[in-house]
């Protein structure tokens, strides 16, 4: 017979091995109580996942406010532009009592209505992410260029002008409002 037979060795191994385990097992001390997680760890835990999430709240908001910003001031000077050009025509056409004179008031009155379309749309597709203030401005634009295209559309060589030069004034005053308000380019 062979002194070391690897069946017996590797099951004596074994059984040394199961002796060791329970005597350790054996010999560990329960603690008593509940598992309850550290108060103060959790609440700062809960303190720290909010302050993150308004972080990346406050960032993603600054983010949509630069952009509409910059789109709707970006667009302004070039929108309104074209309506101011249209209505000098119409206006000189008027003066020097132009045979295009009304083709030149309807144009004016249309490309009046459509800037102040175009910059509404603009104020709209901001959802909200415009600065109230300069919001406000451009609602004033557009309020101002419906009220020159209907004074527009109501003139004839007989007609009175006053309407027509205050509604002129409140597109240049809002028109100037907003220029300032928005960032220097």
């Amino acid at each position: 017979m062979k002194l070391l037979d690897p069946r017996r060795f590797g099951l004596v191994c074994a059984a040394a091995a199961v002796a060791a385990g329970l005597t350790v097992a054996g010999c560990a001390n329960r603690v008593d109580g509940v598992a309850n997680p550290n108060i103060a760890d959790v609440e700062a835990y809960k303190t720290e996942a909010a302050a993150s999430s308004a972080a990346a709240t406050s960032s993603r908001k600054a983010a949509a406010q630069t952009q509409a910003i910059d789109e709707n001031c970006a667009q302004f000077p070039t929108t309104t532009g074209v309506g101011v050009k249209a209505y000098n025509d119409f206006v000189d056409a008027h003066d020097s009592n132009a045979p295009d004179y009304a083709a030149k008031r309807d144009g004016a009155a249309q490309t009046l209505e459509d800037a102040a379309n175009k910059v509404e749309a603009g104020i709209n597709g901001a959802a909200g992410a415009l600065p109230d203030d300069l919001a406000g401005k451009f609602s004033a634009y557009v309020s101002a260029a419906r009220l020159l295209a209907e004074e527009t559309r109501k003139m004839s060589y007989t007609a009175p002008v006053g309407g027509l030069n205050e509604a002129s004034k409140q597109v240049n005053d809002a028109r100037t409002a907003v220029r300032e308000a928005c960032p220097k380019r």
